[in-house]
């Protein structure tokens, strides 16, 4: 999606956001955070409004150990780089480390330690807030716990946040990556699980591909981190398992390259182009009892030339009892699982794709589903609705008391509500 701001903010201060913030009020105008620009579909637009550009508040203020205050602008990777001086890391990090603080805590933040430790909304414990009437103030589980529970995963409705406090666990020296082939849908997901059940190692995820002929392989990714001279029991971490015997792949490396792991990914998709096209993703998280039918579903949609050259499909498990940010939402039952149609589609052809995500959302609110919000989707305010289910009406108060004159644009190529 395209729109065109009346103004691009670049703060100085927090005080600009705040002046922002009351000159779009005072004017009728729409204002929207944008972090590093990770966003699908017009999330971080604001049609004839104004969009501030959070980059520019990009500073790690702080770093203690077990937490570090952050500015809203700054980018995880940095965060992972001044926490590892100091002999820690974030609990949790997306696989991709060069979005902004505040854009991830603004939807909620999954990655493979996510099973363990929720999302990174979850791993916050303080923010620093710019609400839709310009008060600048702070928020936690004990002060002003509303906001707090409104500005995280609130995707930018109720407050630009501009600072965070965040949980910070002990680094590692090196991690241990397992790469484990199937052939089979059904066993993949169990053996997923079941790594998850155990709580046998700190990473899970698992990917779809495209192997040829209309059919599909699937990947569990998994890791050990260790500290010298003390690598993980291979036979102990794979026991049990029934990847295909014998493709399994095994890589150690840096603690710090493992969690960067996609920079190199990064350097050939912009060399080859494939960086800078549209991707019109699909996020959900389903129950596990319905994500093997869905799953089989959805692939039968696609092809690996819809998917395109860069897609992939993420489909790994989260027990829903790490998950306790109020509006992010989970899926009934103890375990969900996320669902991610990461097509790259070439320029001028993503509106199919976005189509058949509005398809496939269809069968998955049917399968007890919701989404993960970071999506190409066209959401209507009937949809928003559905979406928060309970806690419509918390999102409705919130709206009232933090952003009365709807200052503060929600994005997604339509307003929530």
């Amino acid at each position: 999606m395209h729109a065109r701001p009346a103004a691009v903010l670049l703060p100085a201060s927090t005080a600009d956001i705040q002046e922002a913030v009351s000159f779009a009020a005072a004017r009728g105008l729409r204002l929207v955070a944008r972090g590093a620009g990770h966003s699908t579909y017009g999330q971080s637009q604001a049609a004839g409004g104004i969009v501030v550009d959070m980059t520019t508040l990009a500073a790690v203020r702080e770093v203690e150990p077990g937490h570090a205050v952050v500015a809203a602008g700054t980018l995880w990777s940095q965060v992972v780089d001044a926490a590892r001086a100091a002999g820690q890391t974030p609990p949790v990090l997306t696989d991709y480390l060069a979005t902004t603080v505040g854009g991830t805590l603004s939807v909620g933040g999954f990655g493979g330690a996510s099973h363990r430790h929720g999302a990174q909304t979850d791993n916050v414990t303080a923010l620093e807030v710019v609400t839709g009437t310009g008060e600048l103030t702070t928020c936690s589980a004990t002060e002003n716990r509303d906001l707090f529970d409104s500005v995280r995963g609130g995707l930018g409705r109720f407050g630009v946040i501009t600072a965070a406090t965040l949980r910070l666990t002990p680094a590692f020296d090196n991690t241990r990556w397992y790469k484990l082939w199937y052939d089979d849908l059904a066993v993949f997901l169990t053996d997923q699980s079941r790594l998850v059940a155990e709580a046998r190692c700190a990473h899970v995820q698992g990917r779809i591909v495209p192997a040829g002929n209309g059919s599909w392989r699937y990947r569990i990714e998994l890791a050990e981190h260790y500290d010298r001279p003390h690598p993980p029991d291979d036979h102990e971490l794979l026991r049990g398992l029934r990847h295909t015997p014998g493709a399994e792949e095994t890589e150690d490396l840096t603690h710090a390259d493992f969690l960067d792991r996609m920079a190199d990914g990064e350097r050939r998709l912009r060399a080859a182009g494939d960086w800078f096209h549209p991707h019109p993703w699909l996020n959900l998280m389903l129950p596990s009892a319905t994500t093997e039918s869905f799953v089989r579903r959805a692939l039968g949609t696609l092809t690996g030339e819809s998917l395109g050259r860069a897609g992939l499909v993420l489909v790994y498990p989260l027990p829903t009892r790490h998950l306790a940010t109020p509006l992010v939402r989970r899926p009934a039952g103890a375990t969900a699982f996320m669902v991610a149609l990461l097509r790259t589609a070439r320029p001028g052809t993503q509106h199919t794709s976005i189509a058949a995500n509005r398809a496939l959302y269809g069968h998955a609110l049917a399968a007890g589903a919701v989404a993960y919000p970071t999506n190409a989707l066209p959401m209507s305010p009937e949809d928003w609705r559905r979406h928060y289910g309970p806690r419509w009406p918390d999102v409705v108060r919130a709206g009232r008391r933090f952003d009365p004159r709807g200052v503060l644009a929600p994005g997604h190529g339509t307003q929530a509500g």
